[in-house]
């Protein structure tokens, strides 16, 4: 049991680690191609991140679900309830802080509320975390199982009986965006796509919560077969099936992240579960750990937290800044403490600026590594 919380907290802090990665790049502009998002059907690397950490939060529910079935209904919904409510209330403060910026007056203001963003990654996860662990309370294994497969083919169904009829998995053709913008409100929601659409909006939630439901059955799984090479074999196959059952998918349903198609969870699955046999056979069968393991698993301890400082931290430091000079229009260049470091000390390392991006991203990830060791080395667990 202990070795497999070992291997546990090593997947989900290796994710943890990607996440900081992809999401703290020394400039937007100059990002290698496997570090970036898909610009609409495939995959990248980076795709994996987000559905190996939904896929984490239902492994760890696998352990901690027989302690509600011993408690009782009060208790689990209890628990549930307070966590996804911390949860998604953290992630709106992360997306309102640090509620103050600069106006084009050069003054600090008060960042609107009517301007917000309501929905983001933790209020996924939260959601996520929420209806998986209903289904999994009440409806147990087999019925776990049949509820995810259902929820998968019925949002294919729907995106396709309610998208455009010339291409309903499009941007434009998707049915899920104008039924967000009902819910959120147009000022609400994320517009980096160019147009209001938000990756991590109400429609495209069903497929991530049967995510974390798969990730609930493996741990599960894990569990009752224990360390053999039998269970380890039928991990090996489960994760074969499932990339497979993913690519054919992708012919009629594309693989695509941002509407995280049902392709997409079941492909992500299967990397998920060959990534984390992986780990259990280097980690519980060979005992092949040391710096590399210990390195993620400071990440694992405290993941939340982490996540939540990296995306903070920044944009109150975006708060300092100092005139640079004018640019030929006469307008006025600023610098602030991370800007400063990247031009100054990342940039100059490379011709291709790719590189000194990518730097300043690795620093980035080192910079929370040794808040997570402080942390971990004085017993501190920061968890909702």
């Amino acid at each position: 049991m202990e070795n497999r919380y070992y291997s546990l907290d090593v997947f989900r802090g290796a994710t943890v680690a990607l996440m900081i990665l992809v999401n703290n790049p020394g400039s937007w502009s100059f990002i290698f191609p496997p570090l970036k998002h898909a610009v609409w059907h495939g995959i990248t690397p980076t795709d994996l991140v987000f559905p190996f950490f939904l896929f984490a939060v239902g492994n760890a529910m696998s352990f901690v679900m027989p302690r509600f079935e011993k408690a009782g209904p009060k208790v689990f919904w209890t628990k549930i309830t307070k966590r996804t409510f911390l949860i998604f209330a953290i992630g709106l403060f992360l997306n309102w802080s640090p509620f103050i910026k600069w106006s084009s007056d050069n003054e600090l203001v008060l960042k609107p509320w009517d301007s917000l963003r309501i929905l983001g990654v933790l209020q996924r996860i939260a959601l996520s975390y929420f209806f998986a662990s209903i289904i999994v309370y009440y409806g147990k294994t087999k019925w776990a199982f049949i509820s995810g497969m259902t929820i998968l083919l019925l949002y294919w169904f729907i995106c396709f009986a309610l998208g455009q009829s010339n291409d309903p998995y499009s941007l434009a053709g998707w049915f899920g965006t104008n039924i967000d913008m009902n819910i959120l409100g147009l000022s609400h929601m994320y517009k980096g796509e160019g147009v209001p659409f938000d990756p991590e909006g109400f429609m495209s939630t069903p497929a991530a919560i049967v995510q974390v439901i798969f990730g609930f059955l493996i741990g599960e799984y894990i569990q009752l077969k224990g360390k053999n090479f039998e269970m380890l074999a039928h991990l090996f196959i489960t994760g074969t099936i499932l990339l497979i059952t993913g690519y054919c998918w992708d012919w009629v349903f594309p693989i695509n992240k941002k509407i995280w198609t049902s392709s997409y969870t079941i492909y992500t699955t299967g990397l998920a579960i060959f990534t984390l046999s992986i780990l259990i056979f280097l980690i519980e069968f060979r005992a092949i750990k040391g710096n590399w393991s210990k390195f993620f698993d400071v990440f694992g301890k405290n993941p939340l937290f982490i996540f939540v400082l990296s995306g903070f931290l920044p944009r109150v430091l975006g708060l300092f800044r100092w005139e640079t000079g004018m640019d030929m229009n006469g307008k006025i260049n600023y610098s602030s403490p991370l800007s400063w470091f990247y031009e100054h000390l990342c940039k100059p390392i490379a011709v291709d600026e790719r590189i000194g991006s990518l730097v300043f991203a690795l620093t980035t990830v080192c910079f929370y590594w040794l808040i997570g060791y402080l942390l971990d080395k004085k017993k501190i667990y920061i968890k909702v």
